[in-house]
């Protein structure tokens, strides 16, 4: 490397959000949480039954359609797993599917790549305040802590394994977005991978060398491998396909499996 040469950047695992990443189904239904503010930032809580409720936590991080529907639903199922689930809106009230036209189709001259960068740097800048203000307002003496992350939302599920103090006990993450080999290297804490088959953000060459370096670390992780769907598919998928919907379901049930297994939650206590 010459003089002033600055090193590669290293290459991306799963890459970055794209255009592609508009595709998908939008569900119906009743959220049953509330919105707060906290940090300044919209947030989405929603708790479990009080018979269910296994005083824990889990740190929502959304895919680029923010704060839709499907996603709420999804929390939602998790605190009918029994945790006390509070999501961020990091887009500030401007996802995704407010720019395009039809279910793939984005609005003409929508500059994709300028809105990701907007609202990744918000990320990025707000995060961990986010994360501060949850423990400090909900966190009680002896709550534990989980997060997942969809597509734009893993690397902050990376980010809460990491450190010498990680803000989390275990995480999850379904078809990941912006992942480069060092998230995977620097987590402390088990890692649920949610994945399809086909992805064009987490190929499966990239899928394996993560899963290589988990392994060959003996960083603890569960990789739940789907054929048959796509990137989106825990999330965005067509209800009205059997195949689909149980692929999104087993999704969510398989992550709050393993966050009562690794937070030592009694898993007769609350099933989905």
């Amino acid at each position: 490397m010459s003089r002033g040469t600055q090193p590669a950047e290293p290459e991306w695992l799963a890459k970055p959000s794209g255009a592609c990443c508009l595709k998908g189904h939008l569900h119906t239904g009743e959220p049953k949480g509330k919105f707060e503010r906290l940090a300044d930032i919209e947030t989405y809580i929603t708790r479990p039954e009080a018979a269910k409720d296994n005083g824990n936590i889990v740190l929502y991080y959304p895919d680029v359609f923010g704060f839709f529907t499907n996603g709420l639903l999804v929390m939602d199922v998790f605190a009918e797993a029994g945790f006390t689930v509070l999501g961020l809106d990091y887009f500030n009230g401007d996802p995704i599917y407010m720019h395009r036209d039809g279910p793939k189709q984005p609005q003409e001259g929508f500059d994709f790549q300028k809105w990701l960068a907007k609202y990744q740097k918000f990320a990025e800048e707000n995060v961990p305040g986010w994360v501060s203000a949850v423990k400090q307002k909900y966190g009680k003496e002896g709550t534990k802590y989980a997060c997942v992350g969809y597509c734009f939302g893993a690397p902050y599920v990376m980010n809460s394994l990491s450190g010498s103090s990680p803000d989390c006990e275990v995480g999850a993450f379904a078809h990941p977005a912006f992942l480069k080999e060092q998230h995977f290297h620097d987590i402390q804490r088990p890692l649920f991978l949610s994945c399809a088959e086909v992805d064009h953000t987490f190929e499966t060459a990239a899928r394996n060398k993560a899963i290589d370096i988990l392994r060959e670390a003996g960083k603890p992780y569960h990789l739940q491998l789907f054929s048959g769907v796509e990137h989106g598919f825990a999330l965005r998928c067509d209800l009205s396909k059997p195949y689909e919907r149980w692929a999104k379901e087993s999704s969510a049930k398989g992550i709050a499996d393993y966050f009562r297994l690794h937070l030592g939650v009694d898993t007769e206590s609350a099933k989905l």
